[in-house]
């Protein structure tokens, strides 16, 4: 099937990416889901609905959110087969996701990158401001995950304090953006890009436990240095008067 891997637009600066980059980015993220469904120990629906909602929800979101260009997951022919078909696999053959180790965590960040390589893209083939479609790159990006912990019953990972999660995803989208669209680099180099800034930021925060922060109260740390400085006023204010008052000669005495 020759148009599956091929653009999907003529325009010079509006070549989409190939269209198995998209379907890529849905088997990896569906991927992701079904891991989750299996640390649950979830049912076949289980498996189904988390690779459903971590494999399109991030596109869903971008696609209603940019209304333009159509819905991916319904306009493709192979996105929610693929979907469903990862999903059933894994429920029925769960050995080797038993066996993968920390394959949650390759899966998350690479399915991460990929959505953020397509979010951006996409933006960007249909001529978005550029802080949208980095917006759209961390939504596609993000959106999977978060609707996973949703429908799961807790708060998203993308709210919590994490190794720069959403970060990532940010990164990633800018890197892309920049190289395709103000340095004019070949998307495909760009797209290398992408992954790479994405995946590697995710790698070194984990490496050496750099976190987002949390609980950060600066009020107390501008609200001091302002008192001792509306404190001088009064006080250089109070001297001046006396001073014009007494003379020069006579040293004024300090407020209490």
């Amino acid at each position: 099937m020759p148009e599956f891997f091929t653009p999907y637009s003529p325009d010079l600066m509006a070549v989409s990416l190939p269209t198995w980059v998209d379907l890529a980015s849905v088997v990896v993220g569906s991927a992701g889901g079904v891991v989750v469904a299996r640390s649950r120990h979830l049912d076949a629906v289980g498996f189904v609905g988390l690779a459903l909602l971590c494999g399109l929800g991030g596109g869903l979101i971008r696609d209603v959110m940019m209304q333009e260009g159509g819905v991916y997951m319904l306009d493709s022919p192979f996105a929610i087969p693929a979907s469903v078909l990862t999903g059933l696999i894994a429920f029925f053959f769960p050995r080797p996701i038993d066996r993968a180790g920390n394959l949650l965590e390759w899966l998350d960040i690479f399915a991460v990158a990929l959505f953020a390589l397509v979010g951006t893209d996409k933006a960007l083939v249909h001529g978005f401001l550029p802080a949208s479609c980095i917006l759209m790159g961390i939504m596609t990006g993000v959106g999977g995950g978060m609707l996973r912990d949703v429908f799961l019953g807790e708060v998203p990972r993308i709210f919590q304090r994490s190794n720069l999660y959403a970060l990532c995803a940010l990164g990633g989208s800018v890197a892309y953006y920049l190289a395709v669209a103000c340095a004019s680099i070949n998307k495909l180099w760009g797209s290398a890009l992408c992954l790479a800034v994405t995946i590697g930021l995710r790698r070194w925060s984990l490496r050496y436990n750099v976190q987002t922060p949390a609980d950060i109260d600066l009020g107390p740390r501008i609200v001091a240095p302002m008192r001792r400085a509306a404190r001088t006023v009064r006080v250089t204010r109070w001297r001046a008067g006396k001073y014009e008052r007494r003379g020069p000669h006579d040293a004024p005495r300090s407020p209490r």
